[in-house]
């Protein structure tokens, strides 16, 4: 099984969603991975959104990039800009990505605002997660 780590500053909210629906999409053939350049904690709101798609993230834990150190990783995806200019090189046995999507930590307003913006940015990941890892033998090269 090819290994996947997604790698954000927090690993909150971004990584902790792209983790969780890699593994619900097509866990048969990856193996999930998420840390951050400087971890916090799951953030309640990605694990609701998640929850609402019937994927259950609440037992996933802020992880520190440098837990990886050694292993070999297939593919590499960093989802924010932030990440990308502070994290380390970690260098991906077989492709390394960069594709950064809106932080939704960052939104104010109610817990239901909130809560929608959780939910766009999941669709986000979900579509180009499908995007890229679908092909059973490897990723688009574009």
């Amino acid at each position: 099984m090819k290994k996947v780590l997604f790698i954000c500053t927090h690993n909150s909210a971004r990584s902790q969603m792209a983790e969780g629906l890699l593994r619900a999409m097509y866990g048969d053939r990856y193996e999930a991975l998420s840390a951050g350049t400087a971890p916090t904690r799951v953030n309640p709101f990605a694990v609701k959104a998640m929850q609402e798609a019937g994927i259950d993230i609440s037992h996933q834990r802020a992880k520190r990039v440098e837990e990886y150190t050694g292993m070999q990783i297939d593919y590499v995806v960093t989802v924010c800009d932030q990440a990308k200019e502070t994290c380390p090189f970690f260098p991906a046995r077989l492709k390394n990505f960069h594709k950064s999507f809106v932080d939704p930590t960052s939104i104010e307003g109610t817990d239901e605002e909130k809560l929608e913006m959780f939910r766009r940015v999941k669709g986000d990941i979900k579509s180009w997660i499908e995007d890229t890892f679908k092909h059973q033998n490897g990723v688009r090269t574009s």
